[in-house]
């Protein structure tokens, strides 16, 4: 496990790491998850073998530490994630981020292109303001204190199911809801902009169990490789780790 400092507090974002060769592979998970619980098993195919890998949890999540006066904006995320890359020395690194994860990435990209290779975007939140069904906006519809410390917490967690309810729980609440607040009202310039305009490979898997992606025809023409997985849901990893691993290892 490594860490590196994220504020001005010395509060640190954690990770593990695999050695290996080649461009380093950065997996970002997404809102109340943690990066190797949903990405240990494609780091062991065949397909990554021999590669460095970075399994990051961004702050407030996983192992990472949680202060209580972060903003949790997907900005500040990707500058934790940021600080991650330049004490990893891993140059420029293909980022493999999923849902709120994707998001971040696409931030990191456009904030400090220097750090990424290639963006492999997973069902990320590309727009503001999702639909009322998404995870994040669940989570968003309370207020902090409600969430924090009015059983808003509890009550999502008894709604999300089990696996989601597994990790989620390892999420500090006070992060978890700023996360999914700042999530769902996007940035400036939103995340699809920023995706557009990004000048490094971009790939966008979108499992084919959650229907067709929103402006698809317009991320293609700006030369994103836009590929909708057979058989997968939103956790496209689980569902098509050989598709997956795949777009990650670029082949």
């Amino acid at each position: 496990m490594r860490e590196a400092r994220f504020d001005e507090r010395g509060s640190v974002i954690r990770w593990t790491e695999a050695d290996g060769e080649g461009p380093a592979v950065v997996f970002v998970h997404g809102l109340g998850a943690a990066s190797t619980v949903y990405h240990a098993h494609i780091a062991a195919r065949r397909e990554l073998a021999g590669r460095r890998i970075l399994f990051v949890d961004l702050p407030g999540h996983g192992i990472s530490d949680r202060p209580a006066d972060f903003g949790y904006a997907l900005e500040d995320h990707a500058d934790a994630l940021a600080a991650v890359l330049e004490a990893a020395r891993t140059g420029d690194a293909v980022i493999a981020g999923h849902s709120m994860g994707g998001a971040v990435a696409v931030v990191l990209a456009h904030r400090r292109p220097d750090l990424v290779r290639r963006l492999v975007v997973t069902e990320g939140n590309l727009d503001p303001f999702p639909p009322p069904t998404a995870g994040s906006s669940g989570i968003a519809s309370y207020t902090e204190e409600e969430f924090v410390r009015g059983g808003g917490f509890a009550r999502v967690l008894e709604r999300v199911g089990p696996a989601w309810a597994a990790t989620m729980r390892l999420a500090d609440p006070l992060a978890l809801h700023r996360s999914a607040v700042h999530l769902v009202r996007g940035t400036d310039p939103v995340m699809r902009e920023m995706l557009l305009h990004a000048r490094v490979p971009r790939v966008y898997l979108q499992g084919e169990r959650s229907g067709d992606l929103p402006g698809a025809d317009g991320l293609r023409a700006a030369g994103v490789d836009v590929v909708t997985v057979p058989g997968a849901g939103h956790n496209v990893m689980f569902d098509n780790p050989a598709v997956f691993a795949r777009a990650v290892a670029g082949r």
